[in-house]
């Protein structure tokens, strides 16, 4: 049924519809980031820990619900599937944008990142689907343009609006979006993917999954801003880290795992998940330690500090499709090692940013930077795909978009902290041998904005030190071998 399937037109009006139901859920996911002092204000929020849980609990919920998504993709069809999630994610949106206060505000993120999670997953299996082998590489390049090109340009759009409009903007926007998709699903939507109405889930790897994975995502992005000493924060990494292994080990004895780690059995794909997280550390953390450079360094606005990241999400976006045309003709490898080596030499320069570097210098080097990524996520993670056979298309996709999310997740949390520890450590190694009664207020500043660029490019020479990895790497890449793939090849690869 799949390879008739897939000698069929592709089909382009459900792949549309699916396509804005993912951007909206992919943008939402760092639309708030800049929007959250606003919104402490607005709602009379003193303490800023208790407003980030409208950017923590969106991610907890989306990495506990994503493992998950390989079950319900093969469970149920992806017309109900959609509908259902979209349902939800729109009246999640609604409930943000009218509420009244906080409390309703966050049970309205919470629900949106409910319908959310598996409208990535949905998308991509649906594409894989659609496209005959040798032609994926075109169309995960389409699909770049949702996973990446979204929350590359959310933090640019919530600056805009925040600078000049009220918050709730940004969900009544979003909004209407839901809505058409929602109703375009209803009258458009086919079911294209088979379905296995005797899968059955795993209750116990439900709870694990919960546990680890929501126990190290809330420990590792609280950690950096609540001390990595915290009892709260240790109990919440140790339950999670048990809770992960326990979760692993089930899954590998299951004969119907939640999450298939079989997959890993297969080399390429098992490569190119280990460069996609590798990667993903260093394009995360690049989008946190550069706002922390131009705002707090530079004195940078958050509406021009999000206009500078703009050009590199408009790149990323033009790329996407191009980098996947240039998959199917010369495989991963050379696209890869082209991509790390850019991101590499422009990692190097924003290490080597100083206090009075321009505008136009950072903006040209970001942009080169996400130039770079742009030609290594979606063909890596192709042709690691294209060695699956198609029951495991479910599980390779949640497996990859777990991993990205909770390696960038660590990554990012760790470089924070290395960069704190080393900003604190450049303070008191300034202050020392000066007499603090000689100090003016715009001397101390001073002294801050050098410790602290101290600390961003002592962090960003530990993300050239990881894209030295994943050049090396790239090298074991090979190109996986479509031609003449039929079900009998795909029955024996089973």
């Amino acid at each position: 049924m799949n390879t008739a399937l897939q000698a069929k037109k592709p089909p382009y009006m459900m792949i549309v519809i699916l396509f804005v139901g993912a951007f909206v859920s992919f943008l939402n996911n760092s639309l708030l980031n800049v929007a959250l002092p606003s919104i402490m204000v607005d709602l009379k929020i003193s303490d800023y820990s208790t407003v980030q849980w409208l950017a923590t609990g969106y991610m907890l919920v989306s990495g506990v619900l994503i493992p998950a998504s390989a079950f319900l993709i093969t469970r149920f069809s992806n017309r109900s599937l959609y509908i259902t999630s979209m349902l939800i994610f729109t009246l999640g949106t609604a409930m943000a944008a009218f509420a009244p206060n906080f409390a309703v505000l966050l049970t309205g993120r919470m629900v949106q990142a409910a319908g959310a999670a598996v409208m990535g997953p949905l998308l991509m299996n649906v594409m894989l689907i659609s496209f005959p082998r040798e032609k994926r590489g075109t169309a995960m390049g389409i699909f770049g343009l949702v996973m990446i090109t979204a929350p590359a340009i959310g933090p640019t759009l919530s600056g805009y609006i925040v600078e000049y409009f009220d918050w709730r903007l940004l969900f009544m926007m979003i909004l209407p979006l839901a809505v058409i998709s929602l109703l375009l699903s209803v009258w458009k939507l086919e079911n294209v993917m088979e379905t296995d109405k005797n899968a059955s889930i795993d209750y116990l790897s439900i709870i694990l999954s919960t546990f680890g994975f929501g126990g190290l995502l809330y420990g590792v992005s609280s950690g950096s801003s609540q001390g990595w000493t915290n009892p709260v924060i240790l109990t919440a990494l140790i339950v999670g880290g048990i809770s992960l292994i326990a979760f692993v080990t089930r899954q590998l004895k299951l004969e119907k795992p939640l999450l298939d780690l079989r997959v890993y059995k297969y080399p390429m794909f098992a490569l190119a998940s280990v460069i996609a997280i590798v990667n993903a550390v260093a394009m995360f953390s690049g989008m946190i330690l550069t706002p922390a450079y131009v705002q707090n360094v530079r004195g940078i606005s958050p509406l021009d500090s999000g206009l500078l990241m703009l050009p590199g999400a408009i790149i990323m976006g033009i790329m996407s499709p191009i980098t996947g045309r240039l998959f199917d003709k010369f495989g991963p490898r050379i696209l890869a090692l082209t991509g790390l080596s850019i991101t590499a030499i422009s990692t190097y320069l924003l290490s080597d940013l100083q206090i009075d570097s321009t505008y136009m210098y950072i903006v040209l080097i970001y942009t080169l930077r996400m130039f770079g990524m742009s030609m290594v996520m979606m063909p890596i993670m192709t042709n690691g795909l294209n060695q699956l056979p198609t029951r495991l298309n479910p599980h390779g996709t949640a497996v990859n978009n777990t991993a990205q999310q909770v390696s960038g997740s660590i990554g990012t949390a760790v470089l924070v902290t290395i960069m704190n520890s080393v900003t604190a450590s450049e303070a008191e190694s300034l202050m020392k041998g000066m007499d603090p009664a000689a100090l003016t207020e715009q001397s101390t500043a001073l002294l801050g904005q050098q410790a602290l660029l101290a600390g961003i490019q002592y962090s960003f020479l530990v993300v050239l030190v990881i894209n030295i990895i994943a050049i090396v790497l790239a090298l074991f890449l090979k190109r996986v071998d479509v031609r003449g793939y039929s079900a009998v090849a795909e029955q024996k690869a089973s």
